[in-house]
């Protein structure tokens, strides 16, 4: 059942991608907020408030699996999921044994991500 109180933040440079998961989480009863950098999302108000953090893995600056890691040193534990264009093992493996929640390939299945985003809101 979704936390309609619960912010997902969704980071991906890009534009389409970002507004397509915002309209899912919406139409599945969440609250998101999205933001094009991982440095617009660590600089933003929302911060505090995210409770799930979707974010694409490659991106320029910061990548998603780094923004997992300085939030984790940061004493901010948010719940991640990963998405990528570009599946890899060796990255997979490294992001879920830092603590990533899921890791998705472009394009995923709804399902998969609300499996994932359940599993998040769990943890």
């Amino acid at each position: 059942m979704p936390k309609t109180k619960s912010l997902i933040s969704v980071v991906d440079d890009d534009e389409s991608m970002r507004e397509a998961v915002r309209v899912l989480m919406k139409s599945l009863g969440f609250t998101a907020e999205t933001f094009a950098s991982a440095e617009e999302f660590l600089n933003s108000r929302q911060l505090p408030r995210t409770c799930c953090l979707i974010t694409d893995v490659q991106m320029p600056g910061m990548t998603g699996l780094e923004l997992h890691r300085h939030l984790v040193a940061l004493g901010k534990t948010i719940p991640t999921i990963l998405i990528t264009a570009y599946p890899d093992d060796s990255v997979r493996e490294r992001a879920l044994g830092d603590g990533v929640v899921c890791y998705l390939s472009k394009p995923f299945d709804e399902s998969d991500l609300l499996a994932g985003i359940r599993a998040a809101l769990s943890t």
